[in-house]
C-alpha cells in the first residue's frame, strides 16, 4: 500500500486541473490508492433534506439518500463518522472549515481505526477541493439544486457568504427558504480580527428589485466593514444607496458585532424583530428589546446617528436573529409559527446535542411541515453560539 500521505499530496496536486465534474472519480483513485474497495461523494441539497451522489463511473449505487433516517444522513446530522452494521461500509462527514458539505462514503474488506482515519483526512481533502470547485463550476452546483431558481434568488445566493463559519470560540449558522425563489432576505457573517460580524437584511417585496436591493445592502455594508468602518458607519452607508438607487424599497435589518473575545454584543436595530437570547435552555425574554431605530431607505441615517447598543453574553449562549417570515407564517388553519415555537425548536435540537446547523435545518423543516412546504413569505435566520476556549 503507498503512503497515505503520498495519496492525498497527490489528490490535491491532480485537482488543480481537472473540472468539477471528476471530482468523485479522483477521490475514488485515491481511495482505491488508499486500499479502499470504492468510495462516493454525496452532497447536500441546497435545502439539506437530501444527500445527492456527485457524477462517477460506476455510479453510486444510491443516487439520493434522504438526510433524515438513513446512517450517511446521521453521519451529516451529528458531523461524526458513522459504521455499517456488517463493518464494511463507513459513512464520514464532509466539512470545510465549520462548514458542512454532504458526505463521503468509503467501502473496503475491514476498517481498522487507522484506515478510519485516513478515511476522515481524505473527507477533509475532498470537502476543501469541493468547496473551491464549486466557485467556479455549475455541475457541482448543480448537483445540490432539486429545481430551478428565480433569477432574484441567484442574485442574492451569489452574494452570501457559507451558511456556517466558525472558529474556536464561536460558531454562526444561518438558513434562508424558500431557496429557490428568496426575494428581499439575506444575511452575512464574516470573522475579523478578534470579533464576528453579523448583519440580517430584510427588503420590503418579492421580486428583482427587492433582491437587487439586499445585494446592494450587503456591498455596502462589506465595502465600509472592510474599509475599518464601525456599526455607526455601516448603517448610514446602506440607507444612503438604498435612498440613491431604490428609492421605493423600505428595508428593516440588524447589524451587529461580537467580540469573541469577551463576549460583547453590540448591535443596531433597524425596524427588524429583536434578536433572542438563549441561555442554559430557556430564552431571556426582553434581554435585546430595545426601541429599534427607523428602518433604512428614507434617508434618516444619513444625517443622525443610529443607536448603538451593547450587552455582555455569558460562555454558552446562543444569539438568535430571524426575519419575521418565521414568526409571522401560518398553517393552513391559520395558526401562527410564532416566537414561542421559534425559540422552542432551537432549545430542543441545542437540548439533544445538535450543533448550531442541525439546530436551524431542523427549526427550518419545522416551519415548512407547519405551512406545507407553501412559505408566503420569506424566511431567515441567523444563528450565533459564543463557546470561548476556557484558559
Amino acid at each position: 500500500m503507498e503512503p497515505q500521505g503520498k495519496v492525498l499530496s497527490d489528490l490535491v496536486a491532480r485537482s488543480h486541473l481537472v473540472p468539477g465534474r471528476d471530482l468523485a472519480e479522483l477521490v475514488s483513485e485515491a481511495g482505491r490508492r488508499m486500499g479502499l474497495g470504492s468510495t462516493a461523494v454525496y452532497v447536500a441539497d441546497l435545502q439539506q433534506a437530501t444527500l445527492v451522489a456527485l457524477p462517477q463511473a460506476p455510479a453510486a449505487e444510491d443516487r439520493t439518500l434522504g438526510i433524515d433516517g438513513s446512517l450517511a444522513g446521521l453521519a451529516y446530522r451529528v458531523e461524526g463518522t458513522q459504521r455499517s452494521a456488517d463493518g464494511g461500509t463507513v459513512w464520514v462527514p464532509m466539512i470545510a472549515g465549520v462548514n458542512r458539505l454532504g458526505v463521503l462514503k468509503a467501502s473496503g474488506r475491514g476498517f481498522d481505526e487507522e484506515l478510519i482515519g485516513w478515511c476522515e483526512a481524505l473527507a477533509g481533502v475532498a470537502a476543501l477541493l469541493l468547496d473551491s470547485m464549486s466557485t467556479h463550476s455549475d455541475v457541482l452546483v448543480e448537483v445540490e439544486r432539486r429545481r430551478t431558481m428565480t433569477v432574484q434568488a441567484e442574485l442574492l445566493w451569489a452574494f452570501l457568504p457559507p451558511r456556517t463559519i466558525g472558529t474556536e470560540q464561536v460558531t454562526s449558522s444561518a438558513f434562508l427558504e424558500p431557496a429557490y425563489d428568496i426575494g428581499g432576505d439575506a444575511f452575512d457573517h464574516s470573522l475579523i480580527d478578534r470579533a464576528l460580524h453579523l448583519t440580517l437584511l430584510d427588503s420590503m417585496g418579492h421580486d428583482l428589485a427587492s433582491g437587487a436591493a439586499s445585494a446592494a445592502g450587503l456591498a455596502a455594508c462589506r465595502a465600509t466593514r472592510r474599509s475599518g468602518g464601525s456599526l455607526e458607519d455601516i448603517v448610514p452607508m446602506i440607507d444612503k444607496i438604498l435612498s440613491q438607487w431604490f428609492a421605493d424599497r423600505l428595508m428593516t435589518a440588524i447589524v451587529a458585532n461580537l467580540d469573541t473575545d469577551d463576549g460583547t454584543l453590540s448591535w443596531v436595530n433597524c425596524g427588524h424583530p429583536a434578536p433572542l437570547l438563549i441561555r442554559e435552555g430557556r430564552v431571556l425574554h426582553g434581554m435585546l428589546e430595545r426601541e429599534a431605530d427607523l428602518p433604512l431607505g428614507w434617508g434618516f441615517h444619513t444625517s443622525a446617528p443610529p443607536t448603538v447598543h451593547h450587552v455582555r453574553l455569558q460562555p454558552g449562549d446562543r444569539i438568535l436573529m430571524y426575519s419575521d417570515g418565521f414568526t409571522e407564517a401560518r398553517s393552513p388553519a391559520g395558526d401562527l409559527f410564532g416566537e414561542e415555537r421559534l425559540a422552542d425548536t432551537v432549545i430542543r435540537a441545542a437540548s439533544a446535542g445538535d450543533p448550531a446547523p442541525e439546530a436551524l435545518r431542523r427549526l427550518v423543516q419545522t416551519l415548512l411541515q407547519h405551512q406545507h412546504n407553501q412559505l408566503r413569505d420569506d424566511a431567515t435566520i441567523l444563528l450565533t453560539d459564543w463557546h470561548p476556549r476556557t484558559r
